[in-house]
């Protein structure tokens, strides 16, 4: 593969996938988020790969470096934070490369999400309290279907996973507690495997408060539902006839 997209995932090296370690250690260009990535990940790149941050370079200009060091025969890795799967923009990213007959292949990576359930030591869902996991955002620049409106799938009462908008924590309560309960527990995990890491617990009666407090306004997860407190028993490892 002349291109690697790797999911960097959450933050700790010790997180990123073997697989992804190896496609670093073998990349002689390596382009990454550095606003979003942690930086103790490139330590696996070669001395002499060259390292370029994508922070501030628009659509066109990583285009571009693609095809720069594919026609030199460099073998390309482009890091993204968490996994590839979903809020990545790396479809657009697979597009170009194909539209160019560039090959590319793809690396999954550990999501924050899942690095937030490990540090809560919660299990996101849970029989007879919530057996769905809702994985959205806020309205962006891109827009957003009205039907997915965090509003609207609040009413779904089911385990809510929010990217993209701690800094938009007043009207994400709002729209939450159209379908929640005001007592329904929210936990807030910032840089969620990183040492910096910070875990805000609360209700949707005192949560947008609390993070306003600590001042965080990026790079968090926000999860919703009785999960958080609650538990049911599974009936897998219980013995019980079918």
């Amino acid at each position: 593969m002349r291109v690697v997209f790797v999911g960097a995932g959450p933050g700790d090296p010790e997180l990123l996938t073997l697989r992804g370690k190896r496609e670093i250690e073998n990349a002689d260009v390596i382009i990454y988020a550095g606003s979003l990535i942690h930086t103790d990940i490139l330590k696996y790149a070669r001395a002499d790969a060259i390292l370029i941050d994508s922070h501030g370079k628009n659509r066109d200009e990583i285009f571009a470096i693609y095809e720069k060091f594919v026609n030199e025969g460099r073998k390309v890795v482009r890091l993204h934070s968490g996994d590839l799967s979903f809020y990545s923009a790396i479809q657009e990213q697979m597009e170009f490369l194909a539209s160019k007959n560039i090959e590319f292949g793809i690396v999954p990576g550990v999501s924050s999400f899942s690095a937030a359930s490990a540090s809560l030591k919660r299990e996101l869902t849970s029989p007879g309290v919530s057996q769905t996991l809702i994985i959205t955002k806020p309205y962006g620049k891109t827009g957003k279907p009205e039907k997915e409106s965090i509003k609207e799938l609040s009413r779904h009462g089911a385990t809510m996973v929010i990217f993209l908008g701690v800094h938009l924590i007043d009207d994400i309560v709002s729209e939450l507690r159209d379908g929640y309960p005001p007592e329904t527990p929210v936990t807030v995990v910032h840089k969620a495997s990183w040492t910096e890491e910070k875990i805000i617990k609360g209700t949707l009666e005192d949560i947008n408060e609390k993070v306003k407090k600590e001042d965080i306004k990026s790079q968090s997860v926000i999860i919703v539902g009785d999960v958080l407190e609650k538990s049911g028993v599974s009936k897998l490892y219980g013995g019980d006839e079918p």
